[in-house]
């Protein structure tokens, strides 16, 4: 996998990671790839924050994985920054190639370099898989989430 490339996200990329968000059973409950407009505008958003980092992962041109870093300063554990790593996806394509590892280890290794004393992810509940590809990556279920939607 040496031709492969990790780099922030543009704007041309977001059909890519759109489509990649949907190409699940709950990513297809919940994303319309029919309609790139809210996405175009919610990377607006991010690309304005400093501490939000959506990046791809491109082999040949092609997008074949994102995820999303957020760093997150805060009092708690002595003023510890901390990163959120959400919205992980391969192209139904390369998984089990060990892009998924490569890219988690890119968002451990920048989190570090960028000062963050702890990272931490959420997977939702059904995604068995998830979770013991997180443990194998040194990952601990320590918490329970709870959500609310508004």
């Amino acid at each position: 996998m040496s031709d492969l490339q990790i780099r922030p996200a543009s704007p041309a990329d977001i059909p890519a990671i759109v489509a990649m968000l949907a190409d699940d059973p709950l990513g297809a409950q919940r994303e319309s790839p029919d309609d790139l407009t809210p996405y175009l505008g919610a990377f607006e958003r991010l690309e304005g924050d400093p501490n939000q980092h959506l990046v791809v992962a491109e082999r040949e041109g092609r997008v074949i994985g994102t995820l999303h870093l957020t760093l997150i300063p805060g009092l708690s554990r002595k003023g510890a920054t901390r990163s959120i790593i959400e919205a992980v996806r391969i192209h139904a394509d390369e998984r089990g190639s060990g892009l998924g590892s490569q890219l988690i280890e890119w968002a451990v290794d920048e989190s570090r370099r960028r000062g963050c004393q702890l990272v931490q992810l959420t997977s939702d509940v059904s995604r068995t898989d998830a979770h013991r590809f997180y443990e194998r990556l040194g990952f601990e279920a320590s918490h329970v989430g709870f959500k609310r939607g508004l």
